[in-house]
């Protein structure tokens, strides 16, 4: 299996070939230092999650794309995939990620399954305009701050809201939180 750390290095340094950016206004659009850029293209460096996804957003382009290569299927065709075969844990204690079918911009959204372990807390920041999340817990409780609100969320429990806006998420038991979730970006991405 190719290093994913590989995977993301090439990836960036393709959308921003074509997308023809200079580090430095690709650190503009961002918010992403030139120096950090340049490492994680070099393979020198892991980012956050928080860190893929502020270049996710600034780019445009999904997250998953940066986790794993996306392939043009046939969406008639029946694809079984396993989130143990394919979970990566990002250089970010805490959240390990399963992209269970990258983003296809024929349907405009990612399905991923997310292991948020025990202790967990991150905020994260507004995505691009008229991202939506659709979160459903599978094992354990997970909370989710939206709105200026904190939504509990047990086994079998789902929640929709605007990933367009700062959100939080946060683990506070002693157990691994798992959950699918659905993210879906407005005008194929």
């Amino acid at each position: 299996m190719k290093d994913p750390k590989d995977h993301l290095a090439q990836t960036l340094k393709q959308v921003r070939k074509d997308k023809k950016l200079s580090l430095d206004r690709a650190a503009d659009l961002t918010g992403v230092s030139k120096a950090m850029l340049g490492q994680i293209e070099r393979g020198e460096s892991s980012p956050t999650v928080s860190t893929l996804w502020k270049i996710a957003t600034g780019f445009e382009v999904s997250l998953s794309s940066f986790i794993e290569p996306t392939t043009s299927q046939n969406l008639k065709k029946p694809v079984v995939r396993t989130a143990d075969e394919i979970r990566q844990h990002p250089a970010e204690g805490g959240l390990m990620i399963a992209p269970l079918f990258p983003y296809e911009s024929q349907l405009g959204f990612e399905y991923l399954e997310l292991v948020f372990q025990a202790g967990y807390d991150r905020e994260s920041a507004a995505h691009a305009p008229g991202v939506i999340e659709i979160v459903t817990v599978l094992n354990g409780v997970l909370e989710i701050c939206c709105d200026g609100i904190w939504h509990k969320l047990e086994e079998g429990q789902s929640l929709r809201f605007a990933g367009d806006k700062p959100h939080a998420y946060r683990n506070a038991t002693g157990e691994d939180a798992k959950v699918i979730t659905v993210i879906h970006y407005p005008n194929g991405r």
